[in-house]
């Protein structure tokens, strides 16, 4: 079957960005797949992204970096290093394979290699083979000239069993060309002095008109809003295995009786939804959820929230701690990934072990912090909103990369 491509480009703060348009297989409800399946033909999908990509590039301008992201461009890098190596359009072009999420490698059955233009030959264990399939993501790696991931801390442990996802020799190996960037955040888009979402905007110098924002947060969930001294809890995410979730069910009671309040707002997978919908139900006093994704709820909570929890069994960078900090509502957070590099003793509250006592124990000492230290918790509160992790620093770090490659 032939598939028609088409491309089209829209302006932004004077910066061009190409898109791809083929309806028969991108114009569907969902990205990935629908009511819990991925799509069958996402191989295919997929390939005519990395093949468009390329056309484009060729037609638009010679590119000196291609920087691909994560398993849905990974075909990129085989298909420039095999179709295109003696086009002088690409002669010297060097490829930077970013992964945002090492968990999700897009992963298929080596009888799918013909529908990808892909010869058997590319089922080797140092080519595409991985443990029997092919790895998309896997072909980004072995065919990259630098590797980038999104958190320095993540990038070393990717390199271990525990995080490697069955990746970690490959990643160990290339190890002199792989580092982290953190991921930067949009502080145009996430910022209390200007958010259009919230009750009233406040900065670090008119903390008190957070508290507008928690009364209306909680009167948006349906809680009790007569006693604004509670502690509140913020949770946004996707319901997922990844974000320690079952965490939370190994403690729900006694999490339950710190006498905080919960606003939890995803979307993922249904037992996690469940989770929370039994919580809601069996503590109506204590916890409130919408399962639903909504923007505007996003920047309610972390607006109206004085703690934000966060119990991830890995996360690559993790950007709703970042806007926490900005917000200055405190984040609890496992050591892992971009939570360890972006928060610390004096802006928020780490677990190590990933277990539901620990973690528990995190936040018995923010809310004891809360409770005990008021002008402890206002010092926090104020030095997490001048942290400052904007694309600036991200960019910087980017330029001088490519810099180097390009050298």
């Amino acid at each position: 079957m032939v598939f028609h491509a088409d491309f089209w480009v829209k302006q932004l703060r004077g910066v061009p960005y190409y898109f791809v348009d083929c309806p028969p297989l991108f114009g569907r409800d969902g990205y990935y797949g629908s009511h819990g399946s991925d799509f069958g033909d996402n191989h295919i999908r997929f390939s005519l992204l990395s093949h468009a990509a390329i056309a484009l590039s060729r037609q638009v301008f010679r590119p000196q970096i291609l920087n691909i992201h994560d398993w849905q461009a990974g075909l990129v890098a085989p298909y420039l290093r095999h179709f295109y190596s003696h086009d002088p359009t690409f002669f010297g072009t060097k490829i930077v394979t970013t992964i945002h999420n090492l968990g999700y490698q897009g992963r298929f059955a080596p009888s799918l290699l013909p529908d990808i233009g892909l010869g058997p030959e590319h089922m080797r264990p140092d080519l595409l083979e991985f443990h029997g399939d092919i790895s998309f993501l896997k072909g980004a790696i072995v065919y990259a000239d630098w590797i980038t991931t999104v958190s320095p801390t993540y990038a070393r442990e990717i390199q271990t069993p525990y995080f490697g996802e069955g990746l970690e020799g490959l990643l160990a190996a290339r190890s002199s060309s792989l580092s982290g960037i953190l991921n930067g955040v949009d502080y145009a888009e996430w910022n209390p002095e200007t958010d259009r979402f919230i009750a009233q905007r406040y900065s670090s110098d008119t903390l008190p008109g957070k508290l507008a924002c928690k009364l209306d947060l909680l009167r948006e969930f349906g809680l009790d809003a007569t006693d604004p001294k509670r502690p509140l809890i913020g949770i946004v995410s996707r319901f997922a295995k990844q974000k320690g979730f079952d965490l939370i069910a190994q403690v729900a009671q006694p999490l339950m009786d710190t006498g905080a309040q919960f606003v939890v707002l995803g979307t993922g997978e249904r037992e996690f939804e469940d989770l929370f919908r039994w919580l809601a139900a069996t503590y109506p006093d204590s916890l409130s959820v919408r399962v639903q994704y909504s923007n505007a709820l996003a920047h309610k909570i972390e607006a109206g929230s004085d703690f934000f929890l966060m119990p991830s069994r890995y996360e690559p960078c993790g950007l709703n701690q970042i806007y926490s900090l900005r917000y200055g509502t405190l984040p609890i957070v496992r050591a892992t990934g971009g939570l360890e590099d972006t928060v610390d003793g004096d802006t928020g509250f780490k677990f190590w072990g990933y277990n539901g006592a620990e973690m528990l124990g995190a936040v018995h000492a923010a809310l004891d912090t809360y409770k005990k230290q008021p002008a402890r918790y206002r010092t926090m509160q104020r030095t997490a909103m001048h942290r400052d992790f904007s694309w600036d620093s991200s960019a910087a770090q980017y330029s001088e990369l490519f810099t180097r490659l390009l050298a």
